[in-house]
């Protein structure tokens, strides 16, 4: 645990669990250590736990946004402002370069994402990266050049003061 939980908590991170990745990450840890019977001897583990962690990641995702989801149909119908509720993460992603180029790569579509996040993020080999989002080795490399030219699209009007 000691070895991947840095790891762990950064891909988490990166893949979305924002405030639960600390949860997140310790139900990914108990999940492989009930898995590990099914994992392939000679196989790559960094991968193989990386996977248990993204998983992990979607489904606390999956849970927030439905209780997030509740709780502004809930605020909207006391007669409150939607927009109030989520426009604080909208102020802080705009204040730095850092978080615009961040903000660009989660607004992309989950497959570049996910590719994105793996190969530059989380500094993983084109092959782990197949490895982990169980791809072709092919279809990361296209995927991730896909992304990058969106990303380039997306961000060359901010860095001219466009944006």
């Amino acid at each position: 645990m000691g070895r991947y939980t840095a790891l762990a908590h950064r891909t988490a991170v990166l893949f979305g669990a924002g405030e639960d990745a600390d949860d997140v990450v310790q139900d990914a840890f108990v999940r492989a250590y009930r898995g590990l019977a099914g994992f392939r001897q000679g196989g790559s583990f960094r991968p193989w736990l990386l996977r248990i962690v993204v998983n992990e990641t979607r489904n606390a995702h999956r849970s927030r946004s439905r209780r997030l989801a509740l709780a502004v149909r809930e605020f909207a119908l006391r007669g409150g402002d939607a927009d109030r509720v989520l426009g604080v993460d909208v102020a802080v992603v705009a204040q730095e370069h850092r978080a615009e180029v961040l903000a660009a790569v989660k607004a992309l579509p989950d497959r570049y994402r996910a590719v994105v996040t793996c190969r530059y993020l989380l500094e993983l080999s084109e092959a782990e990266t197949a490895q982990l989002l169980r791809l072709p080795t092919g279809t990361v490399k296209s995927q991730l050049s896909r992304a990058l030219a969106r990303l380039q699209g997306e961000l060359a009007p901010m860095s001219s003061g466009e944006g």
